[in-house]
């Protein structure tokens, strides 16, 4: 009898140790099934670059756009026009040097307070960054050496080369899911000027990059006069922003200023410079 009353009291003990767990592993289920990620208000971000009186903006360097000239003085389309921008908002310019591929990752944990570096405006962009007004216009082009260029005009004639282009960039996106490169070997490589590196060393066939990049880095006068761009290749156009941390006020802010330097003639002089005057966008 007392091994009956032993064995129906074990399983009594253990009937009331599963009722008193089942709720609380119900309800832990449930607040992870309701749990929503922090929504962040950035609505007042310019007051919080003003306060600091400066705006850390985060770029990579090419020509002509953001680069060290031969006295070591970093210039550029786009260093001017942020100098010229920040001096209407009464801030300070910081340029700092950004890894492309994590640029959104840096722009929301406020190593930076905008990106501004010849930056392709897209829907998926836009969803996720507030963006200013279109300001310049561009493409992406195909690089390559001179004496092959004529052999890659076709969708697929570049079947079985390797192709290069900055991670994270319009041309990565475009060479990875175009037809025209269908069959190539492609790889990412940090900058798009590492891109232009690569073809001219002969580790890459071809790059894609930036239209306006290829007009200051290959050609007459510069450093890479065997490589040209693959003329009767035409790919969308695209058009250039500045993008600000999701539901930023600065972005406004940065529109008013880019129409009035538009209007007193200012972005068209800094264009003029750097051969860029064809390319810009009227405010």
């Amino acid at each position: 009898m007392k091994k009956i009353l032993s064995v129906l009291l074990a399983l009594l003990m253990l009937s009331l140790s599963l009722v008193a767990c089942g709720p609380a592993a119900v309800d832990s289920e449930s607040e992870s099934e309701t749990e929503t990620e922090e929504i962040v208000d950035n609505s007042n971000d310019a007051a919080y670059i003003e306060g600091k009186e400066e705006m850390i903006i985060g770029i990579t360097y090419f020509e002509p756009m953001n680069y060290f000239d031969k006295d070591g003085k970093l210039v550029g389309f786009e260093t001017e026009f942020a100098k010229a921008v920040c001096e209407k908002l009464g801030v300070l310019p910081v340029f700092q040097e950004i890894d492309w591929s994590t640029k959104e990752i840096e722009l929301n944990a406020k190593t930076i307070d905008c990106i501004w570096n010849g930056m392709t405006i897209t829907d998926e962009r836009k969803a996720n960054m507030e963006i200013s007004v279109p300001y310049m216009s561009n493409e992406q082009v195909i690089i390559t050496k001179a004496d092959v260029a004529a052999n890659y005009k076709e969708a697929g004639s570049l079947k079985g080369k390797i192709v290069v282009a900055e991670a994270g960039s319009a041309g990565e996106e475009l060479a990875t899911s175009d037809a025209f490169f269908e069959g190539a070997d492609f790889t990412a490589v940090d900058t798009m000027a590492k891109a232009i590196m690569e073809v001219a060393a002969g580790t890459a066939d071809a790059c894609v990059v930036d239209y306006i990049t290829a007009l200051g880095m290959i050609g007459s006068g510069t450093d890479y006069e065997d490589l040209i761009k693959v003329d009767g290749v035409e790919f969308a156009k695209e058009e250039y922003g500045i993008a600000f941390r999701k539901g930023s006020d600065m972005a406004a802010k940065v529109n008013a200023a880019i129409a009035e330097l538009y209007n007193d003639g200012t972005i068209t002089d800094i264009a003029e410079w750097y051969s860029l005057e064809t390319q810009i966008i009227a405010q």
